[in-house]
Order: C-alpha cells, then sequence, then structure tokens
C-alpha cells in the first residue's frame, strides 16, 4: 500500500479483468480532440505482442479496488541486449498531482530491478523523470530511435546494468505505430 495525497493506494499487478478500465484510465490521461489517443491503443498492442512482460504491467487502485492509474514495461533492445521500455504511465485526470504516478514508478522500478533488469529507458519529460534517476540516455552510450529525441529519450540504469549495454535503443514493434 502507497501512501498518497489522496490517501492510499495498493500497487498490484494487472488482471485479467483490467485491460478495459486500463484503457479507459490511458485514454483520459492522454486525452485529445476528436479522437482516441495512441497511448490508449499501444498497451493493447504490447499485451498482444512478445514484447509484453506481464508482472511489469501495475496498477494503482483505490482500497474500494477502482484502477486509478497504471504502468507498463515492455521488452526493449539496445543492440542484442534485451532491455526494458517504460510507457505509457497513466494516471485518471482527477488524482493526478497526487503521488499516484511517483508510486507507479517507484514500484515498477524496484520489480524491474529485483527481476535483474540492466535498464529502463523512456520518452519523457526530463524535470519530471530525473527525480526517479533517470538520466539523458547519452551519459550511457545509449542513442534514441530517432535522433531528435536526445533532449527528451532517458535512461534509469538498474542493479543488473553492465556499461557494456551501449548503442541505439529500439522500442518493441507496436510503438512504431504510435
Amino acid at each position: 500500500m502507497a501512501v498518497v495525497h489522496g490517501g492510499a493506494v495498493l500497487i498490484r499487478r494487472e488482471t485479467g479483468t483490467d485491460a478495459a478500465v486500463i484503457r479507459a484510465v490511458t485514454a483520459a490521461a492522454f486525452a485529445q480532440p476528436d479522437r482516441e489517443p495512441p497511448e490508449a491503443r499501444l498497451v493493447g498492442e504490447l499485451r498482444a505482442s512478445p514484447a509484453w512482460i506481464g508482472v511489469l504491467s501495475l496498477v494503482a487502485a483505490e482500497p474500494g479496488g477502482e484502477v486509478i492509474g497504471h504502468v507498463v514495461c515492455s521488452r526493449g533492445q539496445v543492440g542484442q541486449a534485451p532491455v526494458l521500455a517504460l510507457g505509457p504511465l497513466s494516471v485518471r485526470p482527477d488524482r493526478q498531482r497526487e503521488g499516484v504516478g511517483s508510486a507507479l514508478m517507484h514500484a515498477v522500478l524496484g520489480a524491474a530491478d529485483a527481476l535483474g533488469e540492466p535498464l529502463v529507458a523512456l520518452l519523457g519529460n526530463p524535470a519530471y523523470y530525473w527525480r526517479f534517476g533517470f538520466r539523458l540516455s547519452g551519459e550511457y552510450g545509449i542513442t534514441p530511435p530517432v535522433d531528435g529525441w536526445r533532449p527528451h529519450f532517458q535512461v534509469r540504469v538498474l542493479t543488473g546494468y553492465q556499461p557494456s549495454v551501449r548503442g541505439t535503443f529500439r522500442f518493441a514493434e507496436p510503438f512504431d505505430r504510435t
């Protein structure tokens, strides 16, 4: 149980009955006028792909069980080395800025580290993700798949990290359609 500004939340693994609510939470978190955001579709496509790592798909739920947030890590690669890609991270808009996203981040990073994963990469705002230990990927000799992403492409090394893991990062194939 994590304590956040709005009270306590339980961080747990996604179950088979969570897919629809995860899609709804993700769609609300990334809402766009007149269309469903690609992030909502991405979670489902990752779930159906070989890159899916079920133990790293976590939800934040209120004590009554209502899902209010979700985070997922899927399989990515740096060169031939298997690594993790984080995202999307979604929190229902009415529960944002209460610490739910932070609780999800700490939980998924801890779980990934416990599994012996070497690193987690993501594309996002450095001002938000640096507090979780993420640094620009170039500091580790890792380049983003799109050169223009350099100011926002970040890596968080874990206990299993080896400095020989260097090169271009590749997301799982479903990310190519977002």
